[in-house]
């Protein structure tokens, strides 16, 4: 795993899976994150570097699309969604995010109860880089999923400028 990938322990998440949808719409049918901390998230990512907000272009009506402007967009095309979202936030009644994020780190996520490989990813359509982070339900799981939007953000400003 590339340092980016590899910036903090990712423990197995307490618990047993939240249920999701099969298909699309992929969205987090419970255990979801409280309003409070999904808005805390959403502050902490639309404040890095680079980062713009706006309603995502892939997702439901009323998902945050986290974007980087064109210079700061140096990732692999495996990095972004569509054009430049590289993860997006659902609405509050869901609170789960999708990201992408590298190959290595997406199947430690997985394979450590943290989200799961969106449907359309197992099917082969897209990148297997495509992840569901399902929401945090309390401050230590915030800041498991906020260190998981900021390795999809080096994932998508690519190695040069990666904090």
């Amino acid at each position: 795993m590339d340092d980016a990938a590899n910036r903090f322990d990712l423990s197995a998440r307490p618990g047993p899976r939240p249920r999701t949808t099969p298909t699309n719409p992929h969205v987090q049918l419970d255990q979801n994150a409280p309003l409070e901390l999904q808005e805390l998230l959403f502050e902490r990512a639309r404040a890095l570097p680079g980062v713009r907000v706006g309603p995502s272009m892939i997702s439901v009506p009323g998902a945050r699309a986290f974007v980087l402007g064109e210079e700061e967009a140096g990732g692999p095309p495996e990095a972004f969604m569509i054009g430049r979202e590289f993860a997006h936030l659902h609405p509050p009644t869901d609170g789960s995010l999708h990201m992408m994020l590298p190959v290595e780190l997406a199947e430690a996520v997985d394979a450590h109860g943290w989200g799961e490989l969106h449907p359309v990813a197992r099917m082969g359509a897209i990148p297997r880089t495509a992840m569901m982070a399902y929401g945090p339900r309390d401050e230590g799981e915030l800041e498991v999923v906020w260190e998981l939007v900021r390795a999809s953000h080096a994932f998508a400003t690519g190695p040069e400028r990666a904090a």
